[in-house]
């Protein structure tokens, strides 16, 4: 992980093939909100809308959700989520830290159980890349 400038703002993604979530972060504060789920077409990422959020929140760095399997190995997914680092560095020339996230869906779904009104299972995303951002958050020195 590289070294994090006093109070950034970050901006965290679950990628998924047919959804991405996203959620907000700062570093100083450790305030975290899950912002919005994007559909993906066409077989990509939607680029249009992830670049007005970055653009929007204005972050100093992004974060990747790295779908491991429990055991720590990868999966065809976490090529798949390495790829999408590596253009969202490319396309926005931020910082991009890739962040285990073998428990973000488990902790995600907690997190959805306990809101006054849950959602469905299957749009708790942008619930999991807060959780991305989170677990980002508690691995910074204190």
């Amino acid at each position: 992980m590289s070294a994090v400038a006093a109070g950034e703002q970050l901006l965290g993604f679950d990628f998924g093939l047919s959804q991405i979530g996203v959620a907000s972060g700062h570093s100083a504060t450790g305030l975290v909100t899950p912002l919005e789920i994007l559909t993906c077409r066409d077989g990509g990422p939607p680029w249009p809308a992830i670049h007005a959020l970055i653009d929007e929140w204005q972050p100093a760095r992004l974060l990747v959700g790295l779908p491991l399997n429990l055991d720590g190995s990868e999966a065809e997914i976490t090529r798949l989520a390495r790829r999408f680092g590596n253009r969202l560095h490319g396309r926005c020339g931020l910082p991009v830290s890739l962040v285990d996230e073998r428990y973000s869906s488990r902790a995600a779904r907690e997190q959805n159980r306990e809101l006054d009104k849950p959602r469905r299972h299957d749009r708790i995303d942008d619930l999991a890349a807060s959780q991305i951002v989170q677990s980002y958050l508690n691995s910074l020195p204190a």
